[in-house]
């Protein structure tokens, strides 16, 4: 299968190529009318929720002075939740929300009383994707109806870190199921679980996936900090559709271990926050070796605990940079957004050069697509042969979604799951030569052109502005989109808002070679700090009512 047109069709793990239209919208089950948290008809720029578009250092000087508590802002933004996210304009973010949360928070405000903080993240509530173990009472599902139910005994990795570093998880985030590696027409960010969420900024737009949850989440404030994961687009395009920064790191940065998988090759968890500053403090509070997942050895000695000492707003001051060559020319109505941010980079001191990367890196995507479906059998059959789910394997899943047809694949079916289920072992030859064609074929085009032209960054269009919800017919189009070749060769990606079109956000993609997570946040921060292109969501009404 030609992967191009499956992403036009459907998406791959993530939402990795959006398009934009304004035609008429299938809008999302039960809109009504939108209203803001207070009340205020939607549209309006009125929005007096207290902790709006807080960053982790408003809310530690809050604390600080006491001003407010943990437990308050817990109880502030679980307020947010049912106003926002459950009324007023129904977002359909969260799946659940922590019955324990207040508890914690609690906890951390004793340990402050006492003199105890344990860092940036003491008391700072988080939001976390639903295909991330957590061993308390919330449930762990990818939003599928087979795993409903489902609570995992111990935590993932990074929700240990998480929780060591003095976080409040707040509850979990809708996705798109299976991290959208169910059909190829799919819809993003529905689950037959959690349903469909919405974007924030306009109601009948697609918040992207497969981390739909976490971005919508995050932009509309119903959170302080977000975790999304990705195997090919699923934290930087949401990221992108929800005007947020969004961090692919470095496959092997943070660990999988407890994460409901795809790709051993490609899927990583990352931040998904309004401000760099904020990914950045995330991104170093999870970092660490993890003997549950090889790959994080080779993040020894390569990681950095605080990747805030990295943020310059003079960053940019003789940088190289290299724009992807076939983003600078069509017709999408992100063009100019690239052009205007790429005059931005030169003025704050930048070198930029054209460059071409995508056409280098698997243009057809079926070395990438194949490298999925080998994976995911392996990898779901793993997961499910020690949790606590009442299906087994991936066969399980299958059987449970035909025998419940109505409930769980109303929309569209699973012909992905089915395909990979008849694949063979990870000792396949055709497994062997498509990773090597995809993962070695993209390290090697990247880390040429970054070599050749001397470049500290590639940078691009993260995604088109947002297309419509069809539930019927899943995703469509196409336009401009970057994820791709980080995604396949596991190096980091990390996006921030480059502007709107017609009230949609874009993103810019900032790309480089492994564990430069350091040198993309300086360039990124900087480039944050010039632009000022993060916009608070309105929650509007659809153009075509």
């Amino acid at each position: 299968m030609n992967r191009r047109i499956f992403l036009r069709n459907g998406s791959l793990a993530g939402l990795a190529l959006s398009t934009f239209s304004f035609s008429a919208c299938s809008t999302a089950p039960d809109e009504g009318q939108a209203a803001t948290a207070d009340g205020t008809p939607e549209g309006t720029s009125s929005d007096t929720f207290e902790l709006n578009e807080a960053t982790v250092q408003d809310l530690q000087q809050k604390m600080s002075s006491g001003t407010l508590t943990a437990r308050s802002i817990a109880e502030l933004y679980l307020k947010r939740i049912d106003a926002i996210d459950k009324a007023g304009p129904k977002l359909n973010s969260v799946i659940e929300v922590n019955p324990d949360a207040l508890t914690i928070a609690d906890a951390l405000d004793k340990e402050r009383k006492d003199g105890k903080v344990r860092g940036p993240l003491h008391g700072i509530p988080v939001l976390i994707k639903d295909n991330i173990d957590t061993a308390d009472k919330q449930q762990t599902t990818a939003g599928s109806l087979a795993l409903a139910g489902h609570k995992a005994a111990q935590d993932a990795f990074i929700v240990k870190k998480l929780r060591e570093a003095g976080a409040v998880v707040l509850g979990k985030t809708n996705l798109s199921e299976w991290a959208n590696f169910r059909s190829t027409r799919s819809t993003s960010g529905w689950s037959s679980r959690g349903g469909q969420t919405k974007n924030p900024f306009i109601l009948d737009r697609t918040p992207s996936g497969s981390s739909a949850g976490s971005g919508a989440a995050a932009s509309a404030n119903l959170c302080a900090l977000a975790i999304g994961t990705e195997t090919d687009g699923s934290i930087v395009s949401p990221a992108s559709c929800s005007g947020l920064v969004g961090i692919k790191p470095t496959v092997g940065l943070w660990s999988r271990a407890g994460i409901i998988p795809i790709s051993a090759t490609q899927d990583t968890a990352g931040p998904m926050t309004r401000t760099v500053h904020d990914a950045a403090i995330l991104l170093g509070a999870l970092t660490g070796v993890d003997a549950a997942d090889a790959v994080t050895k080779e993040s020894n000695g390569k990681t950095q605990p605080d990747y805030t000492k990295f943020l310059d707003p003079n960053g940019l001051k003789g940088k190289r940079l290299g724009v992807e060559k076939g983003h600078l020319k069509g017709s999408s109505d992100a063009i100019p957004l690239l052009q205007a941010a790429v005059e931005l980079l030169k003025a704050q001191g930048a070198n930029v050069v054209e460059v071409e990367v995508e056409k280098n890196t698997d243009p057809l995507g079926q070395a990438e697509y194949d490298v999925l479906l080998y994976e995911f059998k392996d990898g779901v059959n793993k997961y499910l042969s020690t949790a606590n789910a009442q299906v087994k394997t991936l066969s399980d899943v299958i059987s449970f979604n035909t025998q419940n047809k109505a409930k769980a694949m109303p929309f569209f079916q699973q012909e992905i799951l089915e395909d990979s289920n008849k694949l063979e072992g990870l000792e396949s030859a055709k497994y062997q030569a498509a990773k090597r064609k995809s993962q070695t074929g993209a390290r090697q085009a990247i880390d040429k052109v970054i070599s050749d032209n001397k470049l500290d960054a590639i940078v691009a269009i993260t995604n088109a502005p947002a297309r419509c919800i069809d539930l019927i017919n899943g995703d469509s189009g196409g336009g401009p989109g970057f994820s791709s070749p980080a995604a396949m060769a596991g190096y980091p990606h990390i996006t921030v808002p480059m502007g709107q079109v017609y009230g949609l956000p874009v993103g810019l993609s900032f790309v480089g070679g492994a564990y430069k997570e350091a040198e993309l946040l300086t360039v990124a921060y900087a480039y944050e700090q010039a632009s000022k292109k993060r916009v608070a969501p309105q929650f509007k009404a659809p153009f075509v009512g």
